[in-house]
C-alpha cells in the first residue's frame, strides 16, 4: 500500500511538472481567473445597476455572467493540458516513464481537475463579491439564500468543463478538434437546442450544470442535481478517455 501510495504521489507530481512548465496550459489556468473577473468588473461596472433594477432581474446568477466566458478558459485549459501528449511523440515519452497507463491518465485528470478546481474556487467567490461592489443599494452579500452554494457550486462546474474538456482530448487526440467541438457547443448550440427544446437542453452539461448558480429552480433539475447531471456527462467522457487511452498505441 505504501509502495502503490508512493507511484502515485510521484507521477502525480510529474504530472503537475509538466502542467506547470506548459505556458500554455498554465496561461488558460490563469485566465479562467483573469478573464472572468475582467468581464465581470466591466459588466457590472457600466450595465449592473441597470440590469439590477429590471423587473426580471436574477440578482445571484446576474452575478455569474462572466461564467459564460470563464467555462471557455477552463476548457481551453484541460484541452491544451491533455492535448500536450499528443504532440511530438509526448505520450511515447511518458508511457516509458509510467507503463500503468491507468495510473498515468488518473493522475493527469487528478492535477488537471485540481488545479481547475482550485482556479473555479477562487474564481467564484472573487465574481460574486466583485459583482456586488458596483451594485450599492442593489447588492447581496454571501448571506443570500444560495449565494455561498453558487459559489462553491461554480468553481465545481468550472473544474467539470475543465476534466471533460481533457476527456474528451483523450479520445479524439486532437486539441483543435476538441476546441472546434465544445466552444462552439457552450456558446451556441445549448441556446438553440434550448429555443428548439427546453426541457432536453436542461440535461446538456454547461446547462444543467449552471443550474447551481441559479437561486431557485428554473426548469425540471434543482441546483444540485443539475449538477450531478454535469457530473455524469463529465465521468462518461473521462471513462471513454480512459478507455482510449488504455486501448490504442501511443
Amino acid at each position: 500500500m505504501a509502495t502503490e501510495n508512493s507511484a502515485v504521489l510521484s507521477v502525480t507530481h510529474a504530472e503537475w511538472i509538466k502542467i506547470k512548465s506548459l505556458r500554455s496550459s498554465l496561461i488558460s489556468l490563469l485566465v479562467i481567473f483573469a478573464a472572468t473577473l475582467a468581464i465581470t468588473v466591466l459588466a457590472s461596472a457600466t450595465i449592473g445597476r441597470a440590469e439590477a433594477d429590471n423587473p426580471d432581474a436574477e440578482p445571484l446568477f446576474d452575478a455569474f455572467y462572466a461564467f459564460n466566458f470563464g467555462q471557455i478558459a477552463a476548457i481551453s485549459f484541460g484541452t491544451t493540458a491533455m492535448s500536450s501528449e499528443y504532440t511530438s511523440g509526448a505520450l511515447r515519452i511518458s508511457l516509458a516513464a509510467v507503463p500503468r497507463r491507468g495510473l498515468f491518465y488518473g493522475s493527469k485528470m487528478l492535477v488537471i481537475g485540481g488545479l481547475a478546481l482550485l482556479a473555479g474556487l477562487v474564481t467564484g467567490f472573487a465574481t460574486f463579491l466583485t459583482s456586488q461592489a458596483f451594485l450599492g443599494d442593489y447588492a447581496i452579500g454571501l448571506g443570500h439564500p444560495g449565494a455561498v452554494r453558487a459559489c462553491v457550486g461554480g468553481g465545481i462546474y468550472l473544474a467539470l468543463m475543465a476534466l471533460l474538456a481533457a476527456g474528451l482530448t483523450a479520445v479524439l487526440r486532437s486539441g483543435v478538434a476538441v476546441l472546434s467541438i465544445l466552444i462552439p457547443f457552450t456558446l451556441i448550440v445549448s441556446f438553440v437546442v434550448g429555443d428548439v427544446a427546453d426541457g432536453a437542453a436542461g440535461y446538456l452539461p454547461d446547462k444543467a450544470g449552471r443550474q447551481v448558480l441559479h437561486e431557485t429552480t428554473t426548469g425540471s433539475l434543482g441546483p444540485w442535481a443539475g449538477l450531478a447531471v454535469c457530473a455524469a456527462w463529465t465521468g462518461a467522457v473521462l471513462l471513454a478517455g480512459w478507455w482510449a487511452v488504455r486501448r490504442r498505441d501511443a
